[in-house]
């Protein structure tokens, strides 16, 4: 062996060395997972709110690094004009007099920023698509010991429900009372929060572990791996009817008929059958598991989304909250209310009068509304299908089979979130930021495969 083929070897033995590490972006995907979940110790509702926001500071201080480091650039990617625009629109909005006091309103800019942050310095961290795999597993894990914790809690909730839950809920004047159903005995249950302090919290990570651990189980990886990924799966979808979370049902459903058609669209015909077939088998074994622990109420919450037609369903169960947003408020405050006025920096930040009170927003259409008015929502939409339509584009490459397969993961998984803004708001909590870090991962393998546009 001459001495440039060592040479050779050593620099290759070098850069999968380097690949293997773990590195800041593995570090806070499971960070989102574990920060929270210190809040089941017990005595940590007396530092919740710093546990609770330091999973947004992490995000806030790659920003502040991305902007500062000459190093730390790549280019654009589509979404990040929409992300900016609202980010502006957000910086005016802070000034508005509506917006309650400036602490208050410096606190919700703070939240939308650290959930967007993401889509900036994410490209600069994810370079290949085995790092990007990497970390959808560490997704998987974190999201699948989610919802095994969630199961347990209804199983035996003496040993695995925390022994606090969130302060902000128990001090309401209804309690636990509206998070609660009546078991299989006749007991009071909670709805499983997993790794957090709120009942039913869990049905979001839950989501994700339905997809991505029927994605890895049918991929080509180690038996041990694609068991797990099974099992995590499974757990996923009882977790889910636990919880009673409808609008997660019908994400995890969406995200699972977008990557199948995805994949039939890929002419993987064969992965396509397999994942439609475990995807039935596991919505029924998790029903079935959810019956079983959590008695006839988990069968009469989920058969009302087949009493009507879907349409009919939604407006009973959160039109409400539709028509405030496109009736009250846009004609009261078509261009905003300012912000901090809703949620929880107002909860926490912000000083309220009779003439300025708090507006109470459940969807995060209306809160949208709240912030920015018409503006704020056509950016933020816009933003999304530009993502949507990006990712798109990235499945259906050809010559990049891995770099496809991650685009096909990240659209079907961020589908979810994105219907989610109809039934609850996950770009003001953490969901966004997954939502926001997957995309801005995406771009950056993308990118360095050379793929304009993405």
């Amino acid at each position: 062996m001459n001495a440039q083929t060592q040479a050779f070897g050593q620099a290759a033995a070098v850069d999968a060395a380097q690949q293997s590490r773990w590195g800041f972006a593995e570090w806070f995907a499971l960070s989102q997972t574990a920060l929270p979940a210190l809040l089941i110790l017990p005595g940590t509702q007396a530092i919740r709110l710093p546990i609770r926001t330091s999973a947004f500071g992490i995000s806030l201080a790659a920003l502040g690094w991305y902007v500062i480091s000459p190093h730390a650039k790549i280019r654009q990617s589509r979404a990040q004009s929409w992300v900016f625009g609202v980010m502006a629109l957000l910086a005016v909005m802070l000034f508005h007099p509506s917006t309650p006091n400036f602490l208050g309103g410096l606190a919700h800019l703070t939240v939308y920023f650290a959930v967007m942050a993401p889509l900036f310095w994410a490209p600069v961290l994810v370079d290949t698509p085995e790092r990007l795999a990497r970390i959808m597993w560490i997704l998987l894990i974190c999201a699948g010991a989610n919802s095994v914790v969630g199961v347990l809690q209804v199983y035996d909730p003496a040993r695995w429900l925390p022994a606090e839950f969130s302060r902000v809920l128990v001090e309401q004047d209804m309690g636990l009372g509206p998070v609660t159903f009546i078991g299989p005995n006749g007991q009071m249950m909670v709805r499983p929060p997993g790794l957090f302090d709120t009942p039913g919290a869990v049905a979001g990570p839950a989501a994700y572990a339905a997809l991505l651990g029927l994605v890895f189980a049918v991929s080509q990886t180690e038996t041990w791996k694609r068991l797990l990924s099974l099992v995590f799966a499974g757990a996923g979808l009882g977790a889910i009817y636990l919880s009673q979370v409808r609008i997660s049902w019908a994400a995890a459903l969406a995200m699972m008929l977008a990557y199948a058609m995805t994949l039939a669209r890929q002419e993987k015909f064969a992965r396509a059958t397999q994942f439609a077939l475990l995807a039935g088998g596991v919505f029924l074994g998790g029903f079935l598991l959810a019956v079983a622990l959590g008695g006839q109420t988990i069968s009469d919450r989920f058969m009302t989304i087949f009493a009507s037609d879907p349409i009919t369903v939604y407006r009973g169960a959160r039109g409400a909250h539709l028509d405030m947003a496109f009736g009250e408020l846009l004609v009261d405050h078509p261009f905003g209310a300012g912000l901090g006025r809703w949620g929880m920096p107002a909860a926490y930040f912000s000083e309220f009068t009779d003439a300025n009170p708090p507006i109470w927003a459940e969807i995060q259409l209306a809160g949208w509304m709240i912030d920015g008015g018409v503006l704020m929502v056509a950016l933020y939409v816009g933003a999304l299908l530009v993502t949507a339509l990006t990712q798109w584009r990235v499945a259906m490459v050809k010559g990049h089979p891995r770099l496809a397969t991650c685009g096909a993961v990240v659209m079907a998984a961020n589908l979810g979130t994105a219907l989610m803004i109809f039934s609850f708001t996950p770009f003001v909590a953490q969901l966004g930021i997954q939502y926001w870090f997957l995309a801005g991962a995406l771009h950056g393998v993308a990118t360095r495969q050379g793929l304009e546009g993405a």
